[in-house]
């Protein structure tokens, strides 16, 4: 590199970030979007040396508008199909649909049983009717974060407790 073009590059680490910007929008005739000291510099640096040395060759353009075209490939499949999207609805456990069925989807309907296994023991919660929550035990709870936790003995979340699908 020249020693003019380092000259002004090293200029680059004396100037605040306004006098950055400043700059920036001068070389590259757009303002910046960005307040980050450090890309301003890199940027700042890398047009006075490509403005001196050369740009781009066109073999170079071309081959980068042919990856660009490339872009809409898929590297992963879409979360859609590895797990399907689940149907929205509200967290709210105690607001019931005119048939007393709740309205978050993934609590089942009144009267539905919902069993898991922890540690050796099978667990069995009984959605109750006309928003009366859940019953485990002869007992009854208001949520199955509730219940999740008299069973563990720790905070945990009822729905990922029960395995029940997320509201998303």
């Amino acid at each position: 590199m020249p020693t003019t073009i380092e000259s002004e590059i090293d200029a680059l680490h004396r100037m605040t970030t306004g006098e950055l910007a400043e700059r920036y929008e001068e070389l590259h005739g757009q303002p910046v979007r960005t307040r980050h000291r450090a890309y301003l510099i890199r940027k700042i640096a890398w047009r006075i040396q490509a403005n001196a040395e050369g740009d781009l060759t066109e073999r170079a353009r071309r081959r980068a508008a042919e990856l660009a075209d490339d872009a809409d490939v898929r590297v992963m499949a879409p979360k859609t199909l590895i797990c399907p999207p689940q149907p929205t609805g509200s967290v709210t456990v105690n607001r019931t649909l005119p048939n007393g069925e709740h309205n978050d989807p993934r609590i089942p309907s009144p009267g539905f049983a919902i069993v898991r296994q922890y540690k050796g023991r099978d667990i069995r919660v009984v959605v109750l009717a006309d928003n009366e929550g859940f019953e485990f035990d002869g007992d009854r709870y208001r949520t199955l974060s509730a219940i999740a936790k008299k069973v563990t003995g720790s905070h945990i979340n009822g729905f990922r407790f029960f395995r029940l699908g997320s509201k998303r």
